[in-house]
Order: structure tokens, then sequence, then C-alpha cells
């Protein structure tokens, strides 16, 4: 079951500016990558579900978060069908992340007060999930349509809160870029938690980078 609600999660989600996103099947590995995220400020992590028995690894991690990291949203990525959503959310997913819009993943999110955010690339798409009751729409893959679709779909629905993930990289002349047209946060994979970092588990420079992402959003909305 969630332990925050989709407003809470939305409002975290605004407040941060960054969502990580990352999978292992380490689950000591993907304990280390949360930790470290966690240390450098992050509140959110996308577990990206895309490997055999991931909810396995999902669930130890959601109960890690929960007794070592207060305060941590663990939620989960890559979600194709309402049955994969309905398990995640069994195992404490508080949002769930798709790369397509599908109403079956919005009807099931929505009966148990979970944000979820869907990749949409059109604002037909994105009107039709906000009246699902989307909160923060994805826009996958980011660096195909550039933060200049952000600020088109801003005109006519300033309301709109989007996330743009895939081309969003830690450093501030790109961040900025988004951030400037618009916004709402994004979501950083292995643009931030790189190869490298995880092959010599530079749990240290995660959590910096981490560190320095988010006080760099920071400035910029200011």
């Amino acid at each position: 079951m969630a332990q925050f609600s989709r407003i809470e999660v939305a409002n975290i989600m605004k407040e941060t500016g960054l969502v990580p996103l990352f999978f292992s099947q380490d689950l000591e590995l993907s304990k280390q990558i949360l930790k470290a995220c966690f240390d450098g400020g992050a509140r959110l992590m996308e577990f990206t579900a895309r490997g055999d028995f991931a909810h396995e690894i999902f669930g130890q991690l959601t109960k890690y978060a929960i007794s070592e990291l207060p305060g941590m949203v663990m939620g989960v990525g890559s979600i194709t069908d309402a049955a994969s959503a309905s398990l995640f959310m069994a195992l404490g997913a508080n949002f769930i992340v798709t790369p397509v819009f599908r109403k079956d993943i919005a009807i099931v999110c929505n009966r148990r007060k979970v944000l979820w955010s869907p990749g949409c690339c059109s604002l037909t798409e994105i009107a039709q999930a906000e009246e699902m009751g989307c909160e923060i729409v994805k826009l996958f893959p980011g660096d195909s349509f550039g933060a200049k679709f952000i600020k088109n779909i801003k005109g006519p629905q300033p309301w709109t809160n989007i996330m743009p993930t895939g081309g969003v990289s830690p450093n501030k002349e790109n961040l900025k870029e988004w951030f400037d047209a618009g916004a709402t946060c994004v979501g950083m994979g292995s643009q931030l938690i790189t190869k490298d970092i995880v092959d010599q588990q530079d749990f240290k420079k995660l959590e910096e980078q981490v560190r320095w992402t988010i006080e760099t959003i920071k400035s910029l909305r200011h």
C-alpha cells in the first residue's frame, strides 16, 4: 500500500524538481544507489522495472526505504499494463510511470489515489490524460521533442505539469533550458546514475551529483 497520496507525491516532485531513475537486479547495489540519492537530497526514486523478477527487488527495496530512509518516495516506471501497476502498488509503489498513455492504468491508480505519470507526446494525449486525473505528465522521450515543446504546451495550458525524461543531463545549461521552458520536474537516469558510478560503486560521487543537481534546479527557479 502506498505511503504517500498522489497529491503529496506531486508536491514532492514539484518541490525537489528531480526524479532519479534506476534499475538493477542486484538488491544490495540498489540499496546503495538509493541511499546515495537520498543522502544527496532526492526524495523520490523511479525504479524502472525492466528485468525479470523486478517486482521482487522493488518490494525489498521499498521495505528498506520505509525502514531506513524516512520520507523517500518509491515509485516504479516502465509499466505497460494495469495488472503490473496493481502488482507494484501492492508492493508499496507510491507512483506509477508509464511510457505511454493507457486508460486501464489510470483507472487502477485512481482507484487507490496513487499518482500515475503517463508518457505523452501530443497536446491531445496530454489533455486526455488530464481528463483522467493525471497530475504530472511525462514527456518521453524528452530529447525527441526538446524544451520548446513544453513552452508551446504551457501557452494554451499553463496549468499542465510536465516532467521530461530522456535527454535530461546534470549540467546547468541543459537544466536551464528545461526549467526556463516551464518543466515542473525532470526525470534523470543514466545521465545521473552513470555506468562509471555503478561499475566503480562510487556512491559518494553519486551523492554529490544528486545534491548539485537539486541545488542547481533550485537556483534556476529563483
